[in-house]
C-alpha cells in the first residue's frame, strides 16, 4: 500500500493558486484512474484506487499547508504505511514552470507543508514529486507568487503537465521514476526558458 499526498490549502479561494498544484495533481490522477469517492478522514479528504497492481490511498490534507503533517501522520499510522511508501506532490519554486522532478528525502527548502510533514513523521525519508512553478526572481515577491493564481499564460503548460502526470502515475507507483519523468517531459511542453534551476527561496 502507498500513500500519495497532494499539498494545498482547502477552500475555493485557494483553488487556483500555485501553492495548490499538489491538490491539482492528485485530483488529476484520481480522475484518470477511477479512484473512489473522496471521503473525510484524518483531517483530510481520502480516496482509494489502484495503479500498477499497487493499492494507492490519495490524501488531500484539509488542515491548511502549515499543518499538513497532522493529516499525513494520522493516515500513515492508521494504515501502518512507512515513509518509503509515502509520495508527496508539492509546488517547487526552484524548478522552472512545467518541470517535474522526483526524489526521495532531502530538505524542506522553506516549504511549510514539507516542514510540517518532516516534523510529524520524524523523518524526511519519503518521496517527493516536485512540481515546478518558477521563481519570481525577487525575494520580496515570493509570497505573492506562490499564493497567486495561475495566469492565462500558465495554462499553456499547467493542463498538459497535469495530464502527463496522470498518464505516468502507474510508472510512479511501480517506482520507475526515470521513465515517469521522461514521459512527463515528452508530453508536457512548458514555456521557453533557459534553465531548470532558479534562484533559491527562503519562505
Amino acid at each position: 500500500m502507498q500513500l500519495w499526498v497532494g499539498l494545498g490549502n482547502p477552500g475555493p479561494s485557494y483553488a487556483r493558486q500555485r501553492h495548490n498544484i499538489g491538490f491539482m495533481a492528485i485530483d488529476a490522477i484520481a480522475r484518470r484512474h477511477g479512484f473512489g469517492n473522496w471521503r473525510r478522514r484524518f483531517h483530510g479528504l481520502l480516496a482509494e484506487g489502484a495503479l500498477a497492481g499497487a493499492r494507492i490511498l490519495a490524501l488531500k490534507p484539509q488542515t491548511y499547508m502549515n499543518a499538513s503533517g497532522e493529516s499525513v501522520q494520522q493516515a500513515a499510522a492508521f494504515y501502518r504505511i512507512p515513509p518509503e511508501q509515502i509520495v508527496v506532490f508539492h509546488d517547487e519554486l526552484d524548478l522552472a514552470p512545467g518541470k517535474v522532478r522526483i526524489k526521495r528525502g532531502g530538505s524542506a527548502a522553506g516549504h511549510n507543508g514539507l516542514r510540517s510533514i518532516d516534523r510529524a513523521l520524524g523523518t524526511a525519508d519519503y518521496w517527493r514529486v516536485r512540481l515546478g512553478i518558477g521563481h519570481p526572481r525577487e525575494k520580496d515577491r515570493v509570497l505573492g507568487h506562490v499564493l497567486g493564481d495561475f495566469t492565462a499564460e500558465d495554462q499553456e503548460w499547467l493542463g498538459p503537465v497535469l495530464e502527463a502526470l496522470a498518464d505516468a502515475a502507474p510508472l510512479l507507483a511501480s517506482r520507475e521514476h526515470e521513465r515517469a519523468m521522461s514521459r512527463i517531459a515528452l508530453a508536457a511542453k512548458g514555456p521557453a526558458r533557459t534553465e531548470d534551476k532558479q534562484q533559491p527561496e527562503s519562505g
